[in-house]
């Protein structure tokens, strides 16, 4: 193991680190790969370390048109849960969650998991008689969720607004206590670092801009550095899925919108739950440095624009300040939107397109990050075993055909 003087840690803190080891390569690409995940955010780079590590894929290339984790991974709130209402739903999102909670170790790398809980406000008769039933069909799926009386939630969010003159009064709250938040770079940067160990080439600033085709099957995949030939193509890039889709010759059932965030100066610490509420439309978590991260609905309009509107934003710190009114002199630092792609049950899309060898993961709206793993192993799967994983038979693109489908935007209580 190389040591480093005091002296020479000051020289490379200055010389931009020359001669620290890096992360991942910066291999040039290939004319030839057994496999193509396109996208370098967390589930492309989750796709293809499980194609090296779970099924042996010894020659893939993930293609990224920007940096890693530049695009919705570095633009989420980083919220990570699994109390959802349906069984399917349920059964996916736990399983993600069970492999955050191993992410550290099988990454070897330190992905700041901090499961402090997810706490949902309740505010109205209504609230309480829906999730109440909501909380039963959670327990019934084997999710852990308990209900807090309002005094357990003012004990466990100091400084939230508990006046009964309140324009939204809190009734109770549900809470699940695995759930939490993560660190977004953290997640992708392991992964990186993982794949490229495993040999996967990953090839950052290469845009697509084209597919080769040949009798409904894929061949190869046209980019900005070269054409590459391959007979399986991941798509996994979130709010451009729709984009990619049509140069493949299909459509999907998604409409790309903006969802934004800010982040307030550092704090001291002030709760340690991730705290949300559907009735107010704002959720808020304090981050490892101090900051608020705060969020609310999407801005209500297809777009590309990685920049949102003073509406929603406006919206939101509202809705923050109605929880926590003692924030109200708090400056804000940044503000930004994530392009996600919306889908009509707000379920994800994982699987089989109409294309040959060609498979996509999608449609997880405003909600992706915490699917990020298990996002990843079953694209993987269903990639080299040319079949739905067990966990997303229920997901697939056939349920626009069927009429099955999984309607989780009311039936959860939260639209994240």
């Amino acid at each position: 193991m190389q040591k480093y003087s005091v002296l020479s840690l000051a020289r490379n803190a200055l010389t931009h680190h020359d001669g620290w080891e890096k992360a991942w390569r910066n291999p040039d690409l290939k004319p030839s790969y057994d496999a193509v995940v396109i996208g370098g955010g967390g589930h492309g780079l989750a796709t293809a370390y499980y194609l090296a590590k779970q099924h042996g894929y010894k020659n893939i290339a993930l293609i990224e048109a920007g940096w890693l984790g530049g695009g919705n991974t570095g633009r989420n709130t980083t919220i990570v849960r699994s109390n959802y209402l349906y069984p399917q739903s349920a059964d996916f999102y736990d399983f993600s969650l069970k492999l955050f909670e191993n992410l550290s170790q099988e990454l070897n790398f330190n992905v700041m998991l901090r499961q402090a809980g997810l706490l949902t406000l309740l505010h109205s008769r209504h609230d309480l008689e829906v999730m109440r039933r909501n909380l039963n069909a959670m327990h019934m799926n084997g999710i852990d969720a308990e209900w807090l009386s309002p005094q357990q939630v003012a004990k466990m969010a100091p400084g939230i607004n508990m006046s009964k003159t309140a324009r939204y009064p809190i009734a109770g709250g549900i809470l699940q206590k695995r759930g939490g938040v993560a660190r977004h770079d953290g997640v992708a940067w392991g992964f990186a670092r993982a794949a490229d160990a495993l040999g996967v080439d990953i090839v950052q600033m290469c845009s697509v801009t084209g597919f080769d085709i040949k009798k409904g099957e894929v061949v190869g995949v046209q980019t900005s550095k070269g054409q590459i030939k391959t007979n399986k193509v991941a798509i996994a890039v979130a709010g451009h899925s729709s984009v990619l889709a049509e140069m493949a010759g299909f459509r999907l059932p998604v409409s790309s919108m903006a969802l934004q965030a800010c982040v307030s100066e550092p704090l001291k610490p002030l709760f340690d739950a991730a705290i949300m509420s559907g009735t107010i439309g704002a959720y808020i978590s304090q981050s490892d440095k101090g900051e608020m991260v705060m969020g609310g609905a999407l801005d209500a309009y297809p777009s590309y624009a990685q920049r949102g509107n003073i509406n929603n934003i406006e919206h939101a710190i509202a809705g923050v300040l109605e929880m926590f009114p003692n924030l109200s002199r708090v400056k804000l630092m940044r503000q930004w939107a994530g392009i996600v792609d919306i889908v009509h049950d707000s379920t994800p899309i994982i699987g089989h397109t109409p294309i040959k060898g060609m498979y996509i993961n999608c449609g997880f709206g405003t909600g992706g990050f915490k699917a990020t793993p298990a996002g990843g192993w079953t694209l993987a799967h269903t990639l080299a075993t040319d079949q739905p994983h067990k966990l997303i038979q229920d997901f697939t693109l056939k349920r626009f055909e069927t009429g099955a489908f999984i309607d989780e935007m009311g039936a959860a209580g939260i639209s994240h």
